[in-house]
This record gives structure tokens, sequence and C-alpha cells, in this order.
């Protein structure tokens, strides 16, 4: 995700911070500019590099529609009909919209949409043929992952290298083969660590370059800023999640454990201490709905909610695999659903003021809440508080909801929203988001709720400082700990 910070008071700062630069808590005074270094002529400059795949990827989707609408024109009825009164002019124009349609000086096998658009580009995409709108879409990708590579130098090791360019050249082979010297050199989770930057632009040339025609969704998708809603190797779509994941959602009242009692007992109104929370409940159902009476002489409301158990693909619990996944593409989840029934079952009366933070699944389920318009309707849903979460796709139902993301650009997971370090893609202006690179450079470490509270503990407190601002509304006095127990049904 590109490191900036953003809200409603504050000018953007620059949208890409380098590595040791020191973060500011606030804005600097205007001092009179220096005089420019003059530029280095052998580094390239990576937003002109994001600018031109702008360009290449306008270009390629503007080829899509219009292989689509010629493809559509020519099988039309209307045409069909034009050709029985004209049948010389028909043949004239069916000859000018094939070569147009099929000819490297044309769209080169550009035909698609409709039921014989589409058969026509499975045919194409089945014996390899290239397309001017694929090539544009895959000249776009490169240049995104050449600009993550100047902020990201290890992108640009000999390496790793090699296995993005056997992903632009769409050799899978050779890109097996890279990807497993890769891992010899660096372990997996190093390996997935350097190659993070990029996933989502790597997954995109999979499914766009490889012969199976029914998963090229994702990779438009991606190539468009949005969020995919199909897999890149099967072209599954997200509905099949809806089936895998079908649970009515539970929450069950249990007390603390004595490590988490201990934990609650310092809790306050601070967002390393809301992280610490969030680790200290794990990720094994637990959530936590806090009541502060606030020094405004409000009573507030707090949703801790934690992230995903990679021990399964699925359990009993909201906190699986299956529900990360069901989650990402999706908002009505068993988790969401879960969680609005504790939110009935607790009694927090209609109107209340709620805080919702979570990490990585929590985050994005806040987001999921934040967006259901009954949620919405019913408590007045006044922060959301991601943490290591790819919710860059989802807006929540009421524009006054302040979104704040926190990103450690070492973490792989917030960029699977298809928003990474590269992308031309950028958040509302009322939302904050917080980036910094620091030292948990391997996942999974990279995305422990601990590494997140480390850095905002340690080099990065004047991001701490700046979020605990902007819930100032929140500080009070807590007068109630409940931890709930989500179950899938």
């Amino acid at each position: 995700m590109a490191p900036q910070v953003v809200d409603e008071t504050a000018q953007r700062l620059p949208a890409r911070r380098g590595p040791d630069e020191v973060p500011s808590a606030v804005p600097a005074a205007r001092v009179p500019a220096p005089t420019a270094p003059e530029p280095d002529p052998g580094r390239i400059d990576a937003e002109l590099l994001i600018r031109a795949s702008v360009l290449l990827a306008d270009a390629a989707l503007t080829a899509k529609r219009s292989g689509a609408e010629l493809t559509g024109a020519v099988f039309s009825w209307r045409f069909g009909l034009e050709a029985l009164r004209r049948p010389g002019w028909a043949l004239g124009t069916a000859v000018s919209c094939a070569q147009a349609l099929t000819g490297s000086a044309g769209l080169g096998f550009g035909a698609n949409g409709g039921l014989v658009g589409e058969l026509l580009r499975m045919a194409g995409n089945m014996t390899y043929r290239r397309p001017a709108k694929v090539a544009m879409a895959v000249d776009a990708f490169a240049l995104r992952i050449k600009a993550a590579a100047i902020d990201h130098p290890n992108l640009d090791a000999p390496a790793a290298r090699r296995l993005t360019d056997a992903m632009v050249a769409g050799n899978r082979l050779e890109a097996a083969r890279a990807m497993l010297a890769l891992v010899e050199l660096l372990g997996v989770t190093r390996a997935l660590t350097t190659i993070s930057p990029v996933i989502m632009e790597l997954m995109a040339l999979l499914g766009m370059l490889d012969e199976n025609p029914v998963n090229d969704d994702f990779s438009w998708v991606t190539l468009a800023g949005g969020v995919p809603t199909t897999d890149p190797v099967l072209g599954l779509p997200s509905s099949v999640l809806k089936f895998l994941n079908p649970g009515p959602g539970r929450a069950e009242r249990i007390e603390p454990d004595p490590i988490l009692a201990k934990v609650l007992a310092t809790s306050r109104n601070d967002i390393v201490s809301y992280v610490n929370d969030i680790g200290a409940l794990g990720n094994h159902g637990l959530v936590l709905l806090r009541r502060v009476e606030c020094t405004d002489g409000a009573v507030r409301y707090v949703l801790l909610l934690p992230g995903t158990s990679f021990a399964l693909l699925s359990n009993s619990t909201p906190q699986d695999l299956i529900g990360a996944f069901d989650g990402l593409l999706r908002t009505d989840t068993t988790y969401t659903r879960a969680a609005k029934k504790l939110l009935r079952r607790a009694g927090v009366p209609a109107g209340s003021d709620l805080m919702i933070v979570g990490h990585s699944l929590g985050g994005i389920t806040a987001m999921n809440l934040a967006s259901d318009v009954e949620v919405s309707a019913t408590y007045r849903v006044s922060h959301v508080i991601a943490i290591g979460s790819p919710i860059d796709g989802k807006r929540p139902a009421d524009h006054t909801t302040q979104v704040i993301s926190l990103v450690n650009k070492h973490d792989v997971i917030p960029g699977l929203d298809g928003r990474g370090p590269a992308s031309p893609h950028d958040i509302p202006a009322s939302w904050v988001e917080l980036a910094w690179l620091d030292d948990s450079y391997d996942y999974p470490l990279s995305h422990a709720p601990q590494a997140y509270s480390d850095a905002l503990r340690g080099g990065f407190t004047p991001y701490r400082d700046q979020v605990n601002k902007l819930i100032t509304e929140y500080d009070g006095e807590v007068v109630g700990n409940q931890p709930y127990m989500l179950r899938d049904k």
C-alpha cells in the first residue's frame, strides 16, 4: 500500500515514503525551499512509471471495450437483418470488422462480450493469442512491478527479478523454477515477503496469460483497481464462498481467563492498548465488547475483532481461512452475522456511538459491519480502525465514519485488496492511512499484532499520537469488558 497519511485537516504527505525516513507527528512549518539537487540520470522515477502504467491500463481497458462493442455489432440481429437487404455492404463491413478484431494492426484477436465474443475470446486464450488489450495490460503490470522495485530493492535482486520477468513473459515453467530457486535461497517466509509488494500483480499476470479462459476477470478487475470477485487460478466466483461459509453466526458470553483478565485490567483508550488487547484475545473465536463512560458524560462502546486462525481451512468459528476469503470478497459473512447478534444480545442501545477495531480479518469485518446499512442505521459507527487489513475496496455506509488503516509495508495481507505499493489507485480523502517499514521483515511476523504494537510504541510513536488524537471522544473510564465466543452456528 502506498505509504501516505491522509485526513480531513492535514495536507497529504508524499505518496511514497522511503524506508529510512522518520515520520512527523504534525505537518512541518513552511521554510524556504532549498536548492534542488541535480537529478540522478540513472535513477528511474517511480511516479513516472506509475503514470505510464495508468495510461497503458486505460488503453487496455478501452481496447477491451472496443472489442466487445465491435463484436456485439457484427453479431447482432440488426446487422443480420441489414445483411439481407444489402449483402454487398454487409460482406465488406464484416471483412473490415474481422480485420480490425484479428489483425496485428488492429485489436489483435480482441473479440469478447456476448456468447459469440466470449467463445472467440476463449478460443484465443487456449491458442495463446495475445491481443492488443492483453499486451498493454501486461506492460502496465510490468511497469507497476518496476515501480515497486524502486522502494523495495529486494524485488530487483537477480533471483526475484528472474521470477517477475518470467511472469511478465507468461512463462509459467520458468516462473515455477524461479520461485523454487527463490525459496531455496531465502526460505519460504522471506521469499513470500520479498514478492509481497507485487503479489496482486503477479497473480493478475498468471490469470491473464494462462490458457484458462474463465479466470481473466480477476486480472482485469485488478488492472482497473477494483477488488476481484473471482480467484486467479480457477476463476471461481465469490458466490462459491457463500456455500462454504453459510453459518448464521452465534455469540456466547464467556468469562475471561486469568491472562486475558490481567491484560484487560490495564486497557485504556490508546491504539497500542487496543492492539495488545486483540493479541491477547487470540484467534480462536474470542471478541470483546467494551463499555466506556466517557469524559463528556456519554456512554460509548468499542468492539475488538481479532483476525484469522491459519491452523485449518475451516473450523467452528468465523475466524478461519474460508471466513477470511469470504470477508474480503463479500460483506454479509458469518463473522458479521455473529457480531451483529453480539451487539443485540449485549443490549447496546440504538443510537449508541460505536468504534470497531480489528486486526487482519477483524479489520475486514469491521469495515463490513460499517458498510452494513442495518448496523449504520441502528448505531453511530464513529470509527473503524483496521490493522493490517485489506480494506481499500470497501466503503462505510455512513460517510461520517472515520476510517483509519494501519499498514506495515512488509505485511503481505493488506495488499490483497489489489492496492499495493505500486498501485495507481487511491483511497478516499477522508480516510487516514498510516504505513511504515519496520524491522519485522518476514511474514507472518510482520503481520502479527505484536509487530504493529512494537512499531507504534517504538519508532512510529507519532502515528500512535495521531490515531489517539482522532479517538479522544472515547477517553474515559472503562466500566465493562465482556468477551464473547463467536461460533459459525
